[in-house]
């Protein structure tokens, strides 16, 4: 741009003692200065550049997200009205382009301006702004905004030494807007850590009241010679920091052994943390174990702490044990033997100290053999065994289950049960329970929800209930799983959710259930079955 000068000023040696001695005291300033101090020691900085180099106005500008330019800091000389902050779209939209593109504007007078500037044409009509010179202000080789000087008092000239005195102050100036949004940031972050901390500290909280509250080791009813073996067996390894490996069938009461044997440990004052090893997707086991790193893969969006970190220093449960992945299960053996895993995403190696205490409904043994188990990991959660004998093997425990389970829910059914008939307690006793404890929970809560008076009634489905078969059928486990759920499954109409449906009457979550049908085959079998009987 070629520039017409009206009026020059010879650079003396006093000017430029005066510009070292700003930059020198702007340079110890800025040094340690706290970011809440930054805005007004700025503005009185802007004051200084005003006075140095003989200018009206010298304003710090910025780019905003939508594409446009806002003045966050600015000084004028007295008599100058002080700059809007949000001009009008198209008032500096020319002088946006050059400080985005990395480039100086140097206007001495209006006529300097471009026929593009024609917003800055008018603004300069309006505020009688003779004379221009902005240059970039950048942020680690990014230009984020510029230094706008402007004089309103006479056109200036922009030599060469001003334009340098120009460029030396913006870079002072981007590298304070860089620290104080370095400042700015980790001060957010360090908000964050404290609210997750806040968070997962109130997580544990809430989960310790949860296993004194609900889960207490009075729960575990029975005073069969099963279930005082077993609760023998618990008190002996409980004191201990040894691993548990519980058996039984589903719905058994596993998770009320588990919880009873970390309330009698010495880690009793630290969070039992449980995991559904059946109920995660395989390709979010490892994150839900170990956690992960932001980032670590698409949907990471923030950083997560593992199971087993939110478990240091207690106890984790990992129910289902039997159904976790093969390629899982030497991760899982590593932080057993080692206590050691690293996070998703990461490469840093973190310790932990945890009982673990796993549960499964499968014959551990024949997976091993079958190899879809790990026989060291199957040693080395098998430390001390316990079996939870399942309902039918204790069958003296159903009238003290019973009243039980009234005394839980009648309060909030609105029912005040008194008795239990002895043919309701022969008919319960005399059913063969496949879904254990749980399903005896269920079938007492229907039972309170149809009666209306002072005396247990029990549904009247449940006396049409098919009889329930005691012989073994022959075949693998998998295929004893399958001829039982089909079974289920067909009694139900084949539906899996609801009260009293097949994930009901399984003792399962019906995702649990939907994933072992998928396992077993059960669903493409069915509609194979369709297809021939509509003859396709």
């Amino acid at each position: 741009m070629q520039l017409v000068a009206l009026s020059t000023r010879t650079t003396t040696d006093s000017d430029s003692q005066q510009f070292e001695r700003l930059v020198a005291t702007l340079s110890s300033t800025f040094a340690a200065l706290p970011l809440d101090e930054l805005a007004q020691t700025l503005k009185h900085t802007l004051g200084e550049v005003c006075m140095v180099l003989n200018v009206d106005r010298s304003t710090v500008v910025e780019f905003d997200e939508d594409g446009g330019i806002r003045a966050c800091h600015s000084q004028d000389r007295p008599g100058i009205d002080p700059i809007r902050t949000d001009p009008d779209a198209g008032e500096w939209l020319w002088l946006n382009g050059r400080l985005r593109e990395g480039q100086p504007v140097l206007v001495s007078r209006l006529e300097d301006c471009p026929m593009s500037a024609r917003g800055e044409r008018e603004y300069a009509r309006r505020t009688a702004l003779s004379s221009t010179l902005a240059v970039p202000v950048s942020i680690g080789g990014r230009c984020i905004g510029g230094l706008v000087l402007g004089s309103y008092s006479r056109f200036r000239e922009w030599p060469t030494p001003a334009q340098d005195r120009a460029r030396l102050l913006a870079e002072i100036i981007g590298s304070v807007l860089q620290r104080s949004r370095q400042e700015a940031v980790l001060r957010a972050s360090l908000a964050e850590i404290e609210r997750l901390n806040s968070r997962l500290a109130a997580e544990n909280v809430c989960l310790k009241e949860d296993v004194k509250t609900f889960h207490d080791f009075d729960e575990i009813v029975g005073e069969s010679r099963v279930m005082r073996d077993a609760l023998e067996r618990l008190a002996q390894v409980a004191p201990l920091n040894c691993s548990v490996l519980l058996l039984g069938e589903t719905g058994t009461g596993k998770e009320l052994f588990a919880r009873a044997v970390h309330d009698r440990s010495r880690r009793r004052s630290r969070a039992l943390v449980r995991v559904n090893c059946a109920a995660l997707p395989p390709s979010l086991i490892e994150s839900e174990l170990f956690g992960h790193e932001k980032g670590a893969f698409t949907g990471a969006v923030s950083l997560r702490q593992g199971r087993f970190e939110l478990a240091d220093g207690g106890t984790i449960f990992l129910d289902e044990i039997g159904d976790l992945p093969l390629e899982m299960q030497g991760k899982l053996l590593r932080v057993l033997q080692e206590g050691e895993f690293e996070r998703v995403g990461s490469s840093r190696t973190r310790r932990v100290d945890v009982r673990v205490i796993a549960a499964t409904h499968h014959d551990l043994e024949t997976a091993v053999a079958e190899g879809t188990f790990r026989a060291d990991l199957y040693y080395r959660l098998s430390v001390f065994p316990i079996r939870v004998p399942p309902l039918h093997q204790r069958r003296e425990d159903i009238p003290s289950l019973v009243w039980f389970f009234i005394h839980n829910h009648q309060r909030e059914l609105g029912r005040r049960i008194t008795k239990v008939p002895d043919q309701v307690l022969t008919a319960l006793r005399d059913y063969n329970w496949p879904g254990n404890v749980r399903e005896l929970e269920n079938a007492v809560e229907r039972a309170l929800i149809c009666s209306t008076g002072d005396t247990l009634q029990l549904d009247t489905s449940f006396s049409t209930r098919p009889p329930q078969t005691t012989a073994t059928p022959s075949g693998t486990l998998d295929d004893m799983q399958r001829m039982h759920i089909e079974s289920t499954l067909r009694q139900c109409g084949w539906r899996i959710n609801g009260i009293g449906n097949a994930a009901e009457r399984l003792g399962m979550h019906p995702n649990t259930l939907r994933f072992r049908m998928k396992k077993l085959g059960i669903l493409s079998r069915r509609l194979q079955n369709y297809g021939v009987a509509r003859g396709e």
